[in-house]
């Protein structure tokens, strides 16, 4: 029997600004796997991701979670998210900020050193985060999405201005989680990711261009590059 999905949208419409951002998502998104979530900027991932988290005002269709409404009081503690910006607090250090977070989430010490330790900030965990670099105020607040061990990660571009070593380092750790159980939604608009990921969803100003494996995207474009598969797609959608 066919587990149900960990997320599944159906017909989600939002529009911002008076513009359509997502005109009618259908997707379904099971657990236990890396979904990488890649776009141009401006294709709407965001906006989904949002969605997802409950966190986004929709214009109509639904957002089921963990089989819960988004956004539901229930998912709090199952749910994860990182914004593309470092939510965290910048006069205090890295292990102030986990060490409260745990505190809201009744989680021990054992869990902020196993996050700082995911996430490589060993070295730099007793820094004040204002003194920080972009990539490892990144990292802090991921380590701080790590807390209480989510059954669902929502990442928004969680690999941006971090180098090749910690980028691979950080992936290992995605699939790590997802081994055990978890599911990720993981977005970038960088496609050499495309290939880390178990499942691709391709999106193009809010609509889906492609829902499978990295395999089956090469199979079906002919292309090994993703970016250049990408492009075969969208000519593919407008023939």
């Amino acid at each position: 029997m066919t587990a149900p999905p960990a997320i599944a949208m159906e017909q989600l419409r939002v529009v911002r600004g008076g513009k359509t951002v997502l005109p009618g998502l259908e997707v379904e998104i099971h657990g236990g796997r890396v979904t990488g979530l890649l776009g141009p900027s401006g294709s709407g991932k965001s906006t989904l991701l949002r969605s997802i988290v409950g966190v986004q005002i929709i214009e109509s269709g639904a957002v089921q979670v963990l089989g819960l409404p988004a956004g539901s009081p229930p998912l709090r503690r199952r749910v994860a998210y990182t914004t593309q910006a470092p939510s965290i607090y910048g006069d205090l250090t890295v292990r102030e900020n986990l060490r409260y977070f745990a505190r809201l989430l009744g989680v021990g010490a054992a869990e902020v050193d196993a996050a700082i330790e995911a996430v490589r900030l060993e070295e730099d965990a007793d820094a004040v985060v204002n003194r920080l670099s972009g990539g490892q105020k990144a990292r802090a607040s991921l380590a701080t999405a790590l807390l209480g061990r989510p059954e669902v990660l929502i990442l928004d571009e969680p690999t941006v201005g971090l180098d090749p070593l910690l980028r691979r380092d950080l992936w290992a750790l995605f699939h790590s989680l997802a081994a055990g159980g978890a599911t990720l939604v993981v977005s970038s608009h960088v496609m050499d990711e495309a290939a880390s990921c178990d499942e691709l969803v391709l999106l193009r100003e809010g609509a889906i261009v492609a829902h499978a494996t990295p395999d089956a995207i090469r199979a079906r474009t002919g292309s090994d590059d993703m970016s250049e598969a990408f492009v075969r797609l969208i000519e593919e959608g407008a023939g």
